[in-house]
C-alpha cells in the first residue's frame, strides 16, 4: 500500500522481488498501526489537515522529506486516515439530522457514504490516477521509476478532505439556515453551487500538487485542465438554475428509502 520509487534498482528480477518485499513489509506495518492508536501522531495529522486548506504545498514538501528520510513517498502513519474517517462519520450524521432522517435512515446513509462514496469511489479514482500517471506522465518510462498505487490513494485522501469539510460540514449550515440553499431560488443555488465550485477546485488543485511533487513525472499541468470544464459547468448551472445541493439532498433521501 505504501508507495516508493527505486532509483538505485537496475530493473533485474532480483531487484523487483526485493522492491515487492519492501512494499509488502511497509503495507503490513501501516495496516498493523491502524490497531495501535498510541503509535499514531494525531497532532501531525491535524497539522496536515489545516495546511491542506491554507498551504497544501507545505504538506507535499513533507512528503518529499519523508522520501529522503524513510525512502517512501506515502504516509507511514494512518492517523490522517483515522481522522478523515471520524470527520466523515460526524458530518454524515449531521446531514441525517439536517434532512430529518431517523436513526435507521442515518445509519443507512452512513454506510453508503463510507463504503461507496469514500472507499469505493476513492479506490476507483486512485486506481485511475495510478494508471494515468504511470502510462502517460512518466519522464522515462523505460527506467524503474513508477507511481505506486498507495501514493495515488494518499493524494486522493489529501484532496478529498477539503471537499468533505466544505460539502459535508460547512454546507450543512446553509441548507436550512442562513441562506437556504435547498430551494430553487437564485441566491440558494448561487451560494450552493459556489461551495461546490470551491470544493471541487480544491480537489483538482491538491491532486495536481500531489503528482507535481514527484520529480520523475512530467506534463502534470494537464491535471489542471479540468478547471476549464469546472468553470463552464459552474456558469451553466447558475444560468440554468441547477441546484447541486438540492440534488444531493434528494439523492441522499432516495438512497435510504
Amino acid at each position: 500500500m505504501l508507495p516508493t520509487t527505486s532509483p538505485h534498482s537496475n530493473g533485474d528480477p532480483g531487484s523487483r522481488d526485493a522492491a515487492r518485499h519492501t512494499a509488502g513489509a511497509k503495507r503490513y506495518k501501516y495496516l498493523r498501526r491502524l490497531l495501535h492508536f498510541g503509535q499514531m501522531d494525531f497532532e501531525f495529522a491535524v497539522w496536515q489537515m489545516l495546511y491542506l486548506f491554507t498551504s497544501p504545498q507545505r504538506v507535499y514538501r513533507n512528503f518529499q522529506y519523508r522520501k529522503q528520510t524513510k525512502d517512501q513517498w506515502a504516509r507511514d502513519d494512518p492517523a490522517f486516515l483515522v481522522l478523515l474517517g471520524i470527520w466523515l462519520c460526524v458530518s454524515t450524521i449531521g446531514f441525517g439530522l439536517v434532512l430529518d432522517m431517523g436513526v435507521v435512515e442515518t445509519l443507512k446513509l452512513l454506510l453508503w457514504v463510507v463504503l461507496v462514496d469514500c472507499i469505493g469511489v476513492g479506490l476507483l479514482i486512485s486506481t485511475l490516477m495510478w494508471f494515468i500517471s504511470n502510462k502517460y506522465l512518466l519522464k522515462h518510462p523505460s527506467r524503474n521509476f513508477d507511481v505506486e498505487w498507495g501514493y495515488a490513494f494518499d493524494v486522493h485522501l489529501n484532496a478529498f478532505y477539503p471537499l468533505l469539510v466544505i460539502l459535508h460540514f460547512l454546507q450543512l449550515f446553509f441548507i436550512n439556515h442562513i441562506v437556504i440553499i435547498n430551494r430553487d431560488w437564485f441566491l440558494g443555488y448561487f451560494v450552493g453551487n459556489t461551495l461546490w465550485l470551491i470544493a471541487i477546485g480544491y480537489y483538482l488543485y491538491i491532486t495536481f500538487l500531489g503528482y507535481n511533487a514527484l520529480p520523475f513525472l512530467t506534463n502534470t499541468v494537464v491535471l489542471l485542465y479540468p478547471f476549464a470544464l469546472l468553470g463552464l459547468l459552474y456558469v451553466l448551472s447558475i444560468s440554468l438554475g441547477w441546484n447541486f445541493t438540492r440534488g444531493l439532498c434528494l439523492f441522499y433521501k432516495y438512497r435510504v428509502q
